[in-house]
């Protein structure tokens, strides 16, 4: 798995870095390393990784300003950001999907655990950006055919609700922000409330079942891998 995969780490800490730097090298991983968000989305941008570890606290641009721009960036719209972060309360881990972050893991960092946790997620991922075709659960989603299946069977979904079913299955497990699914199924140009959304959503478990899409209080939907 770790052929070809490049991981930009970033940390004020060269401890850090160099710490975890030494760990996914070893697992075969190409890294690469910033010590600031600014420099962070320098590098981003140039060498286009697949996964960004990104902590929180920096000087000059922090994580979480660091991570807002990074979604801005169309090459990256692809690109996991997994934040790193000394502080477990909730509000972090809550701020940190409300921007645009894919996880968490908080310090001190435990090498075993960070290498499953970052292969477990290029897994899930890879499976899904390999081609235009998702299939989960007993779905398939193709993007190009714009065509549904539900086993075998071919359901017809408007433009609106197929895009937002194949974002939401596009990254299984991930809670889409209200804000985040809006820019990305209606864009920022277009003046939509969150009861768009809501409605959305219902029309589509009518059609699936209630038990694909997960309702997460206060931040968003997921789709549900179990």
């Amino acid at each position: 798995m770790a052929n070809n995969i490049k991981i930009l780490v970033v940390d004020d800490e060269q401890d850090a870095l160099d710490f975890i730097g030494y760990n996914l090298t070893k697992e075969g991983f190409e890294v690469i390393t910033a010590s600031n968000g600014l420099k962070a989305i320098e590098l981003a941008k140039e060498h286009q990784p697949q996964l960004i570890l990104l902590d929180i606290m920096m000087p000059e641009l922090d994580g979480i300003q660091a991570c807002k721009e990074l979604r801005q960036v169309p090459e990256l719209d692809h690109t996991l950001i997994v934040f790193l972060t000394a502080r477990s309360e909730e509000f972090t881990q809550v701020v940190a999907l409300d921007i645009g972050g894919d996880d968490f893991l908080t310090k001190p960092i435990r090498p075993r655990f960070l290498i499953s946790k970052i292969k477990s997620l290029l897994r899930r991922y890879q499976q899904q950006d390999s081609n235009k075709v998702i299939k989960i659960a007993n779905l398939e989603i193709d993007r190009e055919a714009f065509v549904l299946k539900k086993e075998d069977t071919k359901l017809d979904l408007p433009k609106k609700e197929f895009n937002l079913l194949y974002l939401l299955a596009s990254k299984p497990g991930k809670v889409f922000t209200r804000e985040e699914i809006l820019n990305k199924i209606w864009g920022t140009d277009v003046i939509v409330n969150d009861r768009t959304i809501d409605v959305h959503i219902r029309k589509l478990r009518e059609k699936l079942g209630p038990s694909y899409i997960k309702t997460i209080k206060g931040i968003g939907y997921k789709f549900n891998e179990e």
